[in-house]
């Protein structure tokens, strides 16, 4: 149980990093670290030994963002040129490219970019995205793939072409 939970404890890190990126505000993400890690340690007796532990926790913390998602009401708080950046780069065009792509990231729908940073930041395998989402693995493929040109499109500048509304 002892290592378990020095395990859990190394995943901060790595907890935190998603959760700003996903959130963009750095006391909500520590609110959602704070509540995956409270979750996981609770819950640490269903975890399979031998399992990803990190994994794991990241759909703990998928399933409490969609879960406050879904709440009425949620506040939001707007980004702003003064907002904290994630890194802070040596150089001046550094940290502007940085505050570039934190804003693109921001534009991307909320499944791209789940999806985008799992891969790409938290370097999950695509089988361990699709877990942690509880999607299929091509649905991770395929938002991964439109994520990234997304992201390529806004980096650039170019426009972005609309989404196809779904009729019912």
């Amino acid at each position: 149980m002892h290592d378990d939970g020095a395990r859990l404890v190394a995943c901060i890190p790595r907890l935190r990093r998603y959760a700003r990126a996903l959130l963009g505000e750095r006391a909500d993400a520590d609110d959602l670290v704070q509540d995956t890690v409270a979750r996981g340690w609770d819950r640490l007796a269903t975890w399979r030994r031998g399992g990803d532990m990190r994994a794991w926790l990241f759909s703990i913390m998928h399933n409490l963002h969609v879960d406050r998602l879904r709440q009425p009401g949620l506040p939001t708080v707007p980004l702003d040129d003064d907002s904290p950046m994630p890194a802070d780069p040596a150089q001046p065009s550094d940290r502007l490219a940085v505050r570039d792509l934190d804003a693109a990231l921001q534009q991307l729908p909320p499944e791209q970019r789940a999806v985008l940073l799992l891969v790409a930041v938290e370097e999950l395998s695509y089988e361990q995205t699709a877990a942690t989402l509880g999607i299929p693995l091509g649905t991770v493929m395929s938002r991964l793939s439109r994520g990234r040109e997304r992201l390529r499109l806004l980096m650039l500048g170019q426009p972005v072409p609309a989404p196809l509304k779904v009729i019912k």
